[in-house]
């Protein structure tokens, strides 16, 4: 019940617009724009959030200009021919009691702005060389300037006449806006340079001129960071006084804070900080801002369960809690909390893998919990019912497998899940045992909550064989039997102190004092393994067969690591493939130029291997008759987010597949 969170579920008025609970959906990136406008998919995924209960949804930044508009799927907000579409939207999301604000950015230096191919021409304050992007921008004429303000103006004018509740103004993460106030940033000689009133110029006549266009019936807010958390950002003590004078002058009716900015690869982290960074932690920036402001603070950052959402307001720190992330994994999450089952929310474990590593891989958003963010339309929360009920044997209780009996049962038929290990949870088992990851064990627990909640029958310590499918006669197998280190191809491999990381992690294996990690994955495996050993005082070298370590993370999650390892005194060798191991030496192959790169005083070499297949069972069943489908790792192995979107897409159209033909009698070998 909504007593368990009383601050939470408490209503926020905002210029006489009631938001119905202290749960926000802040603006993000989800790359479902169609020629730049909200269409059908976006609409789909922000009124499945306003369907769940959330109190207001801040939709994605929209371009208020053509010259910080590129080739990528952004909203765009140019021309009164967009109201039509935004105003669809407004609509979706008013149909279920959220309210919802629009947002306005400038991207400034802080992009490559890719136009057909090529990087187009970047406009910024001053041509103050970008640290991330490796941008010299042209700095704005000054007339450029004056016209951006009156295009933010018009934008709002457009968000007010498409039906929205709000607008808000970013100049948080390094914008344009926030590249203006910094004096590091902006050098310029003009009416918008030089003093600290004239830096704030161009933000303050911009949210005046936004006043003008909305009226005074509408919401005006500001994003901004409270500290930009950069050694040539914006400190927290000059965000407080920009957000004081601005609240005290009656620009803002609420200031929405956040950290980092985009033009670092320190500061970039905090965009959407990953697991390893605690819980609420800009909450206390937050409070001191409240602390200076009579307007309400909202605060975002890593808040993933009511609970900590809860302590945030109840502690006085924030008078709203952006929840996005909570959002994109269990869009219900709000509603379930306020009818007391937050025993069955999904939370958010911080990965980072499918909501800001698709945008970065130029994807479209989505979560490697729940398959249906991003895909409303195309692969609905709701499973479909069966044609007719079947027997379902699911071998491998791993992430695919427990999705799978999980969406078998939704989809009407009776399901055994069988798990030859003593506990579910395949390779992410592996994942919560390496430093900072426990949270990673979240989705273990999540889909373990889904089973318990369908009343699954789950059977452990019981390996799944051709004689126990000829035994329990199953209308259709779903081979969920996860995958294997690979064998290393290098000489020595078998030499006593040469170990597989995964003997590591479970404790089977024990290295000396001197290390080297060879790693071969570029995953989190080997940064986490070199990252343990070190703390545990062990002298350790992460060999890495790539261009860096953690190449294949996302990267705000690759980025913190790399800090960290270089925090440790980790020495990391990149384009490293080993070879051979011979006595106390390690031979690896560099990548590029095939040179050796010998590694001597070594006591034990780890092995990040790849993973292989397992494909027995399926072989298995290959002569067999019954109806079978391969799912996630003995597929290929992959990673948890293709393992459970297996364990739904492949699963539903599997066994609609089956239920819609005529029985076969199963008649064994």
């Amino acid at each position: 019940m909504a007593s368990a969170y009383p601050h939470l579920f408490s209503p926020l008025d905002i210029r006489g617009h009631a938001i119905r609970n202290r749960i926000l959906s802040t603006g993000h990136q989800t790359y479902l724009a169609r020629g730049n406008l909200p269409g059908d998919d976006m609409i789909a995924y922000h009124e499945a959030r306003a369907k769940g209960g959330v109190g207001l949804i801040i939709n994605e930044a929209a371009r208020f200009h053509a010259s910080t508009l590129g080739e990528a799927p952004d909203l765009a907000l140019l021309s009164d021919d967009a109201i039509p579409q935004y105003a669809r939207l407004a609509s979706a999301v008013h149909r279920h009691g959220a309210k919802l604000f629009g947002q306005l950015s400038h991207s400034g230096r802080v992009t490559r702005r890719m136009m057909n191919g090529m990087r187009g021409v970047v406009f910024a304050p001053s041509s103050t060389p970008e640290n991330r992007f490796h941008v010299v921008p042209r700095e704005m004429p000054t007339e450029m300037v004056a016209e951006i303000i009156a295009a933010a103006a018009e934008s709002a004018r457009r968000y007010a006449e498409a039906g929205y509740d709000g607008v808000e103004l970013m100049a948080s993460h390094g914008l344009l806006f926030a590249q203006f106030l910094n004096p590091a940033v902006n050098r310029r000689q003009d009416i918008y340079g030089g003093s600290a009133e004239n830096r704030l110029r161009p933000l303050r006549e911009s949210l005046a001129g936004v006043r003008r266009a909305v009226g005074d019936g509408m919401v005006v807010g500001l994003r901004i960071s409270a500290d930009e958390a950069d050694q040539d950002g914006l400190d927290q003590e000059t965000v407080l006084g920009i957000c004081r004078q601005l609240a005290q002058e009656g620009l803002v009716d609420y200031i929405n804070t956040t950290l980092g900015t985009m033009s670092s690869l320190g500061g970039s982290i905090h965009v959407v900080p990953p697991m390893e960074i605690p819980p609420a932690y800009v909450a206390a920036k937050a409070a001191a801002i409240r602390a200076v402001v009579s307007v309400p603070v909202f605060v975002a950052g890593r808040i993933n369960q009511p609970q900590i959402a809860e302590g945030v307001l109840a502690a006085g720190e924030a008078d709203m809690c952006g929840m996005t992330r909570a959002l994109i994994v269990d869009p219900d999450m709000p509603r379930k909390a306020r009818e007391g089952r937050s025993d069955e929310i999904r939370a958010c474990i911080g990965c980072n893998q499918a909501c800001i590593g698709h945008f970065h891989a130029g994807y479209s958003i989505s979560c490697i919990q729940n398959p249906s963010t991003g895909r409303e339309l195309r692969l609905p929360a709701a499973a479909p019912a069966a044609g007719r009920s079947l027997n379902v044997l699911v071998a491998g209780g791993g992430p695919a497998g427990m999705k799978a009996a999980v969406t078998a049962t939704e989809m009407g038929h009776k399901v055994i899940l069988s798990e030859a290990a003593p506990r579910l949870g395949g390779q992410a088992l592996l994942a919560q045992l390496l430093p900072d990851r426990l949270e990673f064990g979240g989705l273990v627990t999540n889909l373990a909550m889904e089973l318990a909640l369908l009343q699954v029958d789950v059977r452990l310590n019981s390996r799944v064989s051709r004689a126990l499918v000829e035994t329990m006669a199953p209308d259709a197998v779903i081979v969920a039997t996860g995958s294997a280190p690979v064998e290393a191809e290098v000489e020595g491999h078998d030499a006593g102190h040469v170990i597989e990381a995964a003997d590591l992690l479970a404790g089977r294996a024990e290295p000396g004092a001197r290390v080297v990690v060879a790693d071969w994955r570029c995953d989190w495996i080997g940064i986490g393994v070199a990252m343990q050993l070190s703390r545990k005082g062990h002298h350790v070298r992460l060999a890495v067969n790539g261009i860096c370590a953690g190449q294949n993370l996302q990267q705000y999650v690759r980025d913190h690591w790399a800090g960290k390892l270089h925090e440790a005194g980790i020495e990391v060798i990149p384009y490293a493939r080993l070879f051979g191991v011979d006595g106390d030496t390690a031979y690896f192959l560099h990548g590029a130029s095939g040179q050796p790169i010998v590694v001597e005083g070594v006591d034990t070499v780890v092995l990040a291997s790849g993973n292989a297949p397992d494909t027995v069972l399926e072989r298995e069943l290959g002569g067999m008759q019954v109806p079978f489908v391969t799912i996630g790792d003995c597929t290929i192995a992959r990673s948890a987010e293709e393992a459970i979107y297996d364990g739904v897409a492949a699963t539903r159209a599997f066994l609609a597949r089956v239920a819609d033909t005529v029985a076969i009698p199963f008649k064994g070998a």
